[in-house]
């Protein structure tokens, strides 16, 4: 599974790791779902990395370069996408897709999904809630949300 961002918000490109901001609610579910204690305190990125991996799970961001004003998804403009089409076509194991929220999914539809042949836009696809502290809902909720993966993932 493919875990698709926007783009690393200015906490996460100081700290060099994908959702370093201490209120992003993923790694919290991440531990959650897989039953894993991937705190910051207790682990660091690349062993938060090798621990998804080796539960199927990789992640990027759907845009490589933005013009954005601090963090938040709602003022990136001008987005240049990463080569997801490279991606797939490098990892043909890859069964499905989750957006990382609404904006993410808006920057695929638009930047990414004209880009793949086929076969590659059959891949299924899952939005799900940001995990952004912005997006103001109890974790519990985002939580029973992002369970979906799971099944996904047992298929």
């Amino acid at each position: 599974m493919l875990i698709l961002g926007t783009m690393p918000s200015a906490a996460s490109l100081a700290a060099g790791y994908y959702y370093a901001h201490p209120r992003n609610a993923f790694w919290p579910i991440m531990s959650a779902l897989f039953g894993l204690d991937l705190s910051a305190g207790s682990v660091g990125w690349d062993r938060r990395r090798e621990l998804l991996l080796s539960n199927r799970v990789a992640l990027w961001d759907t845009a490589r370069a933005c013009v954005r004003e601090g963090s938040a998804d709602a003022s990136i403009r001008d987005a240049e996408p990463n080569d997801i089409p490279a991606l797939l076509a490098a990892c043909p194991d890859v069964r499905a897709i989750c957006l990382n929220g609404r904006k993410a999914e808006a920057l695929f539809r638009s930047l990414v999904l004209p880009r793949l042949d086929e076969t590659r836009r059959a891949i299924p696809r899952l939005t799900l809630p940001s995990t952004s502290p912005a997006r103001a809902e109890p974790l519990t909720a985002k939580l029973e949300a992002w369970r979906a993966i799971l099944s996904i993932l047992n298929t």
